[in-house]
């Protein structure tokens, strides 16, 4: 029992005597001594005091041989306490101020990755998501053949399908608000802006089925037109989903079309007959 208190004792005095250390460094601890402390506690994966130091360090030691190893490392420490918005900030700062170092494409990727990491799940707005993939981007232009081109690849799909699954969800979203035009448009948006997209037979049926509830809510006057279109969306679907599990659906509504047309032509004769 006794080993065990002593033992306690001596971490919380450790403790206290490093933090000691710690607050004498930054009050009159030369930039040296900051700069030489700085790295230790970085090895010794102590970001925070790390990032600390560094940020007094910085502004002396800058345009020195010392300054691109520091400017280095502060981006990386705030990398590593997951300060992602921070650390992206700070790595594109360096490729740029840096961009002949062999850090550089490092760097460049690094930048990229940390914007991806701060990327939200698609229910949320993709502002960040879609400057991942500019970013992630312009790596792989500026570096074809860096070692990270495989995994900025891997990023830049799943970022992609992210983008996808938002602009999907937000077709349905006016489908299902009754908003039938806005639906219409939105899909339509998505097959142009994704056309490579698993989800485009989906899109296609709702387009459809968007139109279709469209014609049903109109005057009068625009439903027939409507109805039209309707049953073009239909063609196009059908050529192109000939199996499709949405045919029977697909085919209901387009037999529902032609049976309105019907009518309507049948009604309009009826009106101008004496």
């Amino acid at each position: 029992m006794k080993t065990y208190f002593a033992i306690i004792l001596l971490t919380v005095t450790v403790v206290l005597s490093s933090c000691s250390d710690y607050r004498k460094l930054l009050k009159n601890g030369g930039w040296e001594k900051q700069y030489e402390a700085a790295l230790n506690y970085y090895q010794e994966k102590d970001y925070y005091r790390a990032t600390v130091l560094l940020e007094n360090v910085l502004p002396i030691i800058r345009g020195t041989q010392k300054a691109e190893e520091a400017q280095f490392y502060y981006a990386y420490a705030h990398y590593y306490q997951r300060k992602y918005i921070l650390s992206a900030h700070y790595f594109k700062e360096f490729y740029e101020t840096y961009s002949r170092s062999e850090r550089a494409q490092e760097a460049m990727f690094l930048h990229a990755y940390s914007l991806y990491l701060e990327s939200p799940t698609p229910s949320l707005d993709q502002s960040s998501t879609n400057e991942a993939i500019d970013a992630m981007q312009r790596f792989i232009n500026r570096y074809p053949y860096s070692d990270y081109k495989e995994r900025a690849e891997a990023i830049l799909d799943e970022l992609q399908e992210k983008l996808e699954t938002k602009s999907f969800a937000n077709a349905i979203q006016y489908y299902h608000l009754e908003r039938y035009d806005a639906a219409t448009i939105a899909m339509n948006n998505f097959q142009k802006d994704f056309p490579d997209s698993d989800m485009n037979e989906e899109a296609s049926y709702w387009k459809l089925a968007a139109q279709f509830q469209l014609a049903e809510q109109s005057i009068r006057s625009k439903q027939k037109e409507r109805y039209y279109t309707t049953i073009e969306y239909y063609q196009t679907f059908i050529d192109k989903y000939p199996q499709s599990e949405f045919v029977s659906q697909a085919e209901s509504i387009y037999e529902t079309c032609l049976s309105k047309i019907r009518k309507d032509t049948s009604d309009s004769k009826a009106s101008i007959e004496p």
